[in-house]
């Protein structure tokens, strides 16, 4: 892990954000390098290790210069970087709107209560179910939300399995469905969601829509 004055960055980047209840917003991006999953639906392989160390006084003035109220904390695995929670802590008392997209595999309780977690649980189909740290889920507010990302109609089977069994849709301001790009046709998750009757909402990856798929720093 990095040391408490400096995080490994792979990019800062101004974008719309694509996904969460803040799809459509202009939003900063601090992309951090380094993580320690494998999930096979990965789209961010380039951060595994990619990165240039910036300590905290620089990433501050480079999101400050956008002068964009939103900035979102992602990765990689930010919360594998002990100065990612300083750093959050400098933005929200900088005025900014601070959302960090974080696996669910760390411990929450270290970000900010002004920070809006986006966090993940791993479905069978990312390989990586068992790394799911369920204590997270009793620390989630409704500044919160909850994400999975589904590759098929087992994934969907899974997570609303949680949903119900944790009161998710109760715990925290929003539960959202995700479907791998490419991998599951769309429109099975939202039949199978209308069918249940699931409180839950469905999204797309807004950003691979408009920009190839691909591209980076979008």
């Amino acid at each position: 892990m990095a040391g408490s004055g400096n995080i490994t960055v792979n990019e800062i980047y101004e974008s719309i954000q694509g996904e969460s209840t803040w799809a459509g917003l202009p939003c900063i991006f601090v992309r951090t390098t380094f993580c320690d999953l494998r999930c096979s639906y990965c789209d961010t392989e380039y951060a595994f290790y990619e990165g240039d160390k910036m300590d905290l006084d620089e990433i501050e003035a480079r999101v400050l210069a956008f002068d964009v109220p939103l900035v979102e904390i992602t990765g990689g695995e930010p919360l594998l970087q002990k100065a990612v929670p300083p750093l959050m802590k400098r933005l929200c008392d900088r005025g900014k709107t601070v959302m960090i997209e974080t696996s669910g595999a760390h411990d929450i309780s270290l970000i900010d209560d002004r920070v809006h977690r986006i966090m993940d649980l791993k479905t069978p189909g990312s390989g990586e179910c068992k790394r799911n740290r369920y204590e997270n889920i009793e620390m989630l507010t409704q500044r919160d939300e909850v994400k999975f990302v589904l590759s098929s109609e087992e994934d969907y089977q899974w997570a609303r399995e949680q949903i119900i069994k944790y009161g998710l849709s109760g715990r925290c301001g929003a539960v959202l469905l995700s479907p791998v790009f490419g991998k599951i046709d769309p429109r099975k998750i939202v039949e199978w969601m209308l069918r249940d009757k699931l409180e839950a909402r469905f999204q797309l990856q807004m950003h691979k829509f408009i920009w190839d798929p691909a591209k980076k720093s979008v």
